[in-house]
């Protein structure tokens, strides 16, 4: 039984890596075309070896000794891999600090998404909720309000980390501006940035998109293992879909709207485990795979109709 909940982990994982980062996938694609043949091996190549094994390798690990500054820098890492009770017991006893946080950055950006961002309108309400605008910063200020007096009442550092997690979200959403923005310029070929500055940009768009991958694994797991698995592979699959097939993941129109109700799904699931509403183990991957499934079903149905086109501006 324990086989099948790892394999039904490291799945989930996968498909929520992949899809998330759909995103980062049409920007690489975009700007590769634009790139010289050796740039593009270099980034395609070693690029790889940068996005699975650097970003989505230390970052769980950054975020495990952040949450357990006591263990230190080595300390952490061996305690990832480590089966000791006494290091389990610490890992879990710091776990709602890095829940919380990483709950509010994800809730965050789905309702960014559902508010503000151009979208292909998926469910009934999506329209209405882009015509809401305005009321963005309200939802998620009473948001951060309601999250961070309730953790105050358990632990302050729990409300510490939901600012904490707040921040961090402005933070990449100013990177990812600034990315659209630069994006923009290079397939018009307004940019006068050479290839080298170009792979180092596409590093740094990389690392954002990334944030997204990893934190949301920790809904799925406390196991840093599986996380590294689970979220290598997808990075793999996000980049054979840049090389290989990007136009025609592009026509499923509607992974997006999957990858962000299961931001949300995955957000709520940290905040509620945090003040210890146990969900089940299962219930994360789940989840993840019956909404991406839903809406990659969805996708299929529209994929060669014209009307099908509801792209809000």
């Amino acid at each position: 039984m324990e086989l099948f909940f790892i394999a039904l982990t490291i799945i989930g994982l996968i498909l929520f890596e992949a899809v998330s980062s759909f995103d980062n996938a049409v920007i690489n694609a975009e700007i590769l075309r634009k790139m010289s043949p050796w740039a593009r091996r270099w980034f395609l190549i070693w690029g790889l070896f940068i996005a699975v094994f650097l970003l989505r390798g230390l970052l769980p690990l950054l975020i495990v000794f952040i949450s357990n500054p006591s263990l230190g820098i080595v300390g952490a890492f061996t305690a990832t891999f480590s089966d000791d009770p006494e290091v389990a017991h610490t890992i879990e006893k710091s776990a709602p600090i890095l829940l919380v946080g990483g709950g509010v950055f994800l809730i965050f950006v789905f309702f960014h998404w559902l508010f503000l961002e151009t979208k292909n309108f998926g469910l009934k309400g999506e329209k209405f909720m882009a015509r809401q605008g305005v009321w963005f910063y309200a939802v998620v200020s009473i948001l951060l309000a309601i999250i961070t007096w309730e953790a105050l009442k358990v632990e302050p550092l729990m409300a510490f980390s939901a600012v904490v997690g707040s921040t961090a979200f402005f933070i990449t959403h100013g990177f990812r501006q600034n990315a659209e923005l630069k994006e923009k310029e290079m397939i018009e070929g307004k940019s006068n940035m050479s290839d080298w500055s170009k792979i180092l940009y596409l590093e740094v768009i990389d690392a954002s998109f990334s944030i997204d991958g990893v934190i949301g694994a920790f809904a799925f797991t406390m196991s840093v293992p599986l996380i590294l698995v689970g979220n290598g592979i997808g990075a793999f699959i996000v980049r054979e879909m840049t090389i290989r097939n990007i136009e025609n993941v592009q026509k499923y129109k509607y992974l997006k709207n999957g990858a962000m109700y299961s931001i949300l799904v995955l957000g709520t699931v940290m905040v509620l485990d945090a003040f210890a509403f146990h969900i089940p183990i299962w219930f994360s991957p789940i989840s993840t795979i019956a909404i991406i499934g839903y809406f990659f079903r969805k996708s299929l149905k529209e994929i060669g109709t014209p009307s099908g086109q509801h792209l809000n501006h």
